[in-house]
């Protein structure tokens, strides 16, 4: 209470000794905020008071939709059940340097879209253009493709299997094509029995090796049952009946001319597994 009223009763003396007081405790030195500092070499950390969505908004997205053909993974598959025979309109290559195939059809059109597969011949192509009341479409095709195919030796006119890529609620009448040509084949008879039709062909052994007396292959994407291998001649046949004869086009071919083949893929996995040592590790354990 003295000191108390000591400093009302003496205002002057009070006030004098301020100075003295502040002169014994030292004053820290607090540097300038340098707002440029980071984080690591500043110990002072600062708290953002604004969400960072806040500071940086979401970009809009746009509102008109653009089509863009979808490319699934898994690629398609098919049944080797030919839906109908298309007819080449025109083929060659483009200004970019791509080549393009124009096909007349009419069944596979039905539910068409931008983006879908369809096999040409046994061929799995992606459909880029289509014109429904003009019953057409074009696919593109690859520098391999056209190594690896027939296609190459279609021309204007030139008849083609064409079928649809396989659906969830698709009866599967054939066998499993994925529509990848394991390679040509080289028709090298035709021989009529009755009103059916035998076709033998000779391909190479890297293919024939695949191939085996009473299993799948699909000629030209249409699916058929080998029914003998002749490994001497490298070759096999199979045996077309007479429904089968006007709804593929093999059978408009001449001798000499090339066919797509595709092996049933069971027999490349089980190749691939026997490569791998698996039938080892199954006597093994």
């Amino acid at each position: 209470m003295a000191a108390s009223s000591f400093l009302v009763s003496s205002p002057s003396k009070s006030f004098a000794s301020l100075p003295r007081l502040r002169s014994r405790v030292p004053t820290p030195s607090i540097p300038p905020l340098n707002l440029t500092q980071t984080h690591h070499r500043s110990s002072l950390r600062f708290k953002n008071p604004f969400p960072n969505h806040l500071l940086n908004p979401p970009k809009p997205r746009p509102t008109s939709i653009r089509h863009r053909p979808h490319h699934n993974p898994i690629k398609s598959l098919f049944t080797g059940i030919v839906e109908e025979m298309g007819e080449i309109k025109h083929l060659g290559f483009v200004d970019d340097g791509g080549f393009v195939m124009k096909i007349a059809a009419k069944t596979v059109l039905s539910d068409v879209k931008l983006g879908d597969s369809i096999a040409v011949d046994g061929t799995c192509l992606t459909v880029t253009d289509f014109d429904v009341s003009a019953s057409e479409f074009s696919v593109g095709l690859s520098p391999e493709t056209l190594r690896k195919t027939s296609l190459i030796e279609l021309r204007p006119g030139s008849p083609v299997n064409l079928e649809r890529a396989l659906q969830p609620s698709t009866r599967m009448g054939g066998h499993f094509v994925q529509g990848h040509v394991d390679g040509t084949g080289e028709i090298v008879s035709l021989e009529p029995e009755g009103d059916s039709l035998w076709v033998k062909v000779r391909t190479a052994p890297e293919v024939l090796k695949f191939i085996v007396p009473k299993g799948f292959i699909a000629v030209d994407g249409a699916s058929l049952t080998v029914v003998k291998v002749f490994e001497e001649e490298e070759c096999f046949n199979f045996m077309l009946v007479a429904y089968t004869q006007q709804k593929v086009v093999i059978p408009l071919k001449k001798v000499g001319q090339k066919v797509n083949l595709e092996v049933d893929i069971l027999g490349k996995y089980v190749e691939r597994l026997l490569k791998s040592g698996f039938s080892n590790s199954v006597t093994s354990s």
